[in-house]
């Protein structure tokens, strides 16, 4: 019988049809989380959906393996009383403060809620307690339960609680959202929010954030203690800083503290740049933001007001900001690591700071707190009370029992700041803290709110890429990129198959 060979074309056509059946079969194991083939034809969940198939009933998940416990109400005064401790009273703002430095309108300062309802508390009343007057914060509940919290309607255990009653207590503004939005679309919300409110500026902050005034004098900046001729608070730190940009830079856009744990915000440089990205809702769409300022000549600078502690835990009792005689600074979070077996239960507050690593050159330490003496692993911790201490020398008391509890303070919001940035969890698993709420209006499984934002994330991260043909923050030096380039350039990286 006569065997015809294939000819050198055909050959070429059968080994470029092999390797396109072997990218589509990695295609598909890639998007079904690298299954084999037979997985993804054979998989009972599929099973389940054939036509005339027995099965009635989906193929559900396994449920976690893990429950973190009920996260506790932080401030439980304010659920029995509307009378609240006194703020420091070297922290208590002084009436018109804004036109001592020639401003026109006193700034509101916006923090945005989704989850996590005890830190946002713990943010609001830090702001206050170190002098930011409570009637110019506005908290934005992004929630997108619409009028369910307003209503009493949700349970502490629910990711989407808010207690608008003890917000009030507080005397602090609440403005809602008429949607669950993105961080992109809450930032242009609160640009939208100048237009109503004819704000020819605003600061906004993060609400994982703990903040303080500089009590304890800060040396960079030569700020005088809470006690010394000079002292200002983290609020009036701000104004000054506010006044020294809308005087000095006619471009000026962005002012950081802390990066943008504490941001003070032009909203015509917003307009400018035509706003926040929405199409890049979350990671990445700061460096857009920021980079397109910078391309249109708008300066972004850092400033220093206060210490601003990044934060994933929440003080047991905020009545400790408040510096009330006999409560101690203490930390709890709201969604701890499984304990292992034989493992001993770690005691939260400054003795952590054995346990998740001190660093005295670590670099947030040394862009916000002053140095403070803390107690080696074998003594004792500093005690907090505020009455007078005896030293074991000579029996001295505390010469200064405020600054002590400032420091104390100070400490515990060191050692929160180094729980959240060290260690092998992600830093937002705080997020995850409340898995209740099943049956209440709006629910929303907790988990499946996680995993539809991670895949926003993901595909934010993408959508930068194609805008401007490049992976990283270094639009201006690393890809040569202008404002006007846009949607415009090609890829200078390597594509993987499907982006």
């Amino acid at each position: 019988m006569l065997v015809t060979m294939p000819s050198q074309r055909q050959v070429l056509s059968i080994i470029l049809a092999l390797l396109t059946a072997l990218l589509t079969i990695t295609s598909l194991q890639h998007m079904t989380g690298n299954r084999g083939i037979d997985d993804i034809v054979l998989s009972p969940a599929l099973h389940a959906t054939l036509p005339g198939d027995r099965k009635e009933r989906p193929i559900y998940k396994p449920p976690p393996s893990y429950t973190p416990p009920p996260i506790q109400d932080p401030f439980p005064l304010l659920q029995t009383t509307t009378k609240l401790p006194p703020i420091p009273p070297w922290n208590v703002p002084k009436r018109n403060l804004h036109k001592t430095y020639n401003l026109p309108v006193a700034p509101p300062l916006l923090i945005g809620f989704t989850r996590a309802w005890p830190l946002l508390l713990q943010a609001v009343t830090s702001y206050i307690t170190a002098g930011w007057p409570a009637s110019q914060i506005y908290v934005v509940e992004n929630t997108g339960v619409q009028q369910a919290n307003a209503r009493n309607q949700l349970t502490l255990q629910n990711p989407f609680y808010l207690n608008h009653t003890q917000l009030k207590v507080l005397g602090v503004n609440i403005i809602q959202t008429p949607a669950l939005l993105s961080f992109a679309q809450l930032q242009n919300f609160y640009l939208s929010l100048t237009y109503t409110h004819n704000w020819p500026y605003f600061f906004w902050s993060h609400m994982d954030v703990l903040a303080f005034s500089y009590e304890n004098g800060h040396g960079d900046n030569l700020e005088p203690k809470y006690n010394q001729e000079g002292y200002k608070t983290l609020y009036e730190l701000s104004l000054a800083a506010l006044q020294e940009a809308r005087e000095t830079d006619p471009r000026w856009g962005l002012r950081f503290f802390a990066y943008d744990h504490l941001a003070l915000v032009n909203p015509l440089a917003y307009e400018d740049v035509g706003g926040w990205d929405t199409m890049i809702p979350y990671y990445n769409t700061d460096c857009d933001m920021h980079t397109r300022l910078t391309m249109r000549g708008w300066s972004i600078k850092d400033a220093r007001a206060g210490i601003i502690a990044d934060v994933s835990s929440a003080l047991t009792d905020l009545r400790a900001l408040y510096r009330i005689d006999g409560v101690v600074p203490d930390f709890v979070d709201p969604n701890p690591p499984p304990r292992e077996k034989g493992g001993r239960k770690v005691k939260r507050g400054v003795e952590e700071k054995v346990m998740v690593g001190r660093d005295e050159n670590d670099p947030w330490r040394r862009r916000h707190l002053p140095r403070v003496q803390v107690p080696s692993s074998n003594s004792t911790s500093p005690n907090p009370n505020p009455r007078p201490r005896r030293s074991t020398e000579g029996g001295e008391p505390d010469p200064d029992p405020e600054l002590s509890k400032f420091r104390r303070l100070e400490e515990t919001a060191y050692a929160m700041d180094r729980y959240k940035h060290t260690g092998e969890r992600e830093r937002y698993v705080w997020q995850m803290g409340q898995r209740g709420g099943q049956g209440e209006p709006f629910y929303y499984n907790a988990q499946g709110l996680q995993d539809a934002i991670e895949i926003m994330i993901e595909t934010g991260r993408k959508i930068y890429r194609h805008k401007w043909g490049h992976r990283d923050c270094d639009l201006i030096d690393g890809a040569k990129v202008g404002f006007d380039d846009q949607w415009l350039v090609e890829k200078d990286y390597f594509a993987p198959l499907g982006d």
